[in-house]
């Protein structure tokens, strides 16, 4: 499915996040940025040690809401951007909000290194227990807002969908009609 924004692309596909040729991935990552399970692990194992030697380099981790990037490793991706995004505890903690900060903090980090693609998984889903038609909507109007700012920037959004479930949820909501 995909919407199309002026000049940016938005798309929804289901498939392999670590097998995505594109300027950048983004790893639903821990705050120690140190890999971990899920899209995380899966990020680490395909690209290799070099990814977290990088990470050992930022002190203190990232906090959640925010985002790092470093090298792909053996990754067809030109870079990685680790986004945290918070862990679900009923929605009364700021979640929607800092999920919404990694979503803009990815896209940021990819037009300041001067990158034109990205690919999303959906961030905090999985362990973090976010609730996925929430997230969705999140990332898809996170994303659709920084078009709109900046116009331009970016030629491609991808959301990398792990299930046809979530493939669904994407789709609806890139194709509303």
């Amino acid at each position: 499915m995909t919407l199309n924004l002026g000049e940016t692309r938005l798309e929804a596909v289901q498939g392999d996040i670590t097998q995505q040729e594109i300027d950048a991935v983004v790893n639903a990552a821990n705050s120690a940025l140190a890999g971990g399970g899920g899209v995380d692990g899966a990020i680490h194992r395909a690209g290799g040690a070099s990814i977290l030697a990088e990470c050992r380099q930022f002190k203190g981790g990232c906090p959640t809401g925010q985002a790092r990037i470093t090298g792909a490793g053996n990754l067809r991706a030109k870079k990685i951007i680790h986004a945290v995004g918070p862990v679900w505890d009923g929605g009364g903690h700021r979640e929607s909000e800092l999920l919404c900060s990694a979503y803009r903090s990815s896209l940021q980090l990819a037009v300041e290194n001067e990158l034109r693609s990205i690919a999303f998984p959906s961030i905090s889903t999985g362990a973090y227990r976010f609730p996925l038609e929430k997230a969705s909507k999140i990332a898809v109007d996170t994303c659709k807002d920084f078009c709109s700012e900046h116009p331009g920037a970016l030629d491609l959004i991808r959301f990398v969908c792990f299930s046809a479930r979530d493939l669904k949820v994407y789709s609806k909501l890139l194709n509303p009609l």
